[in-house]
């Protein structure tokens, strides 16, 4: 299953299952194959994806490349959800809805 994302100030955001339900777990959402977030509810979904982010981080090793430069170790929550934070921020600031499954 994919789940696209939708609203009417930014191009569609498909992710993959695993991914969606994840985020949409962290947010507070019903993983469902239908559903919108309102307005209101975006700082909050925005705010608890951001302190996921800060926790994973703190939680995650770092590796030194052999140039010394230190890497995080994994592909981690921080990359998957930029994309779908910024859309938040977007929606809210233009006061549309963001819907998936529609």
């Amino acid at each position: 299953m994919l789940y696209k994302f939708k609203s009417k100030t930014t191009g569609d955001l498909i992710m993959l299952e695993p991914t969606g339900r994840w985020i949409l777990e962290i947010i507070g959402k019903t993983p469902d194959a239908k559903g919108i977030i309102v307005v209101a509810q975006m700082p909050a979904a925005i705010e608890r994806l951001e302190a996921a982010i800060a926790r994973e981080k703190a939680d995650r090793p770092v590796m030194a490349d052999s140039d010394g430069e230190e890497k995080e170790a994994l592909l981690g929550l921080s990359q998957r959800a930029r994309p779908f934070i910024d859309m938040l921020k977007s929606c809210h600031r233009a006061g549309c809805d963001l819907v998936w499954g529609v």
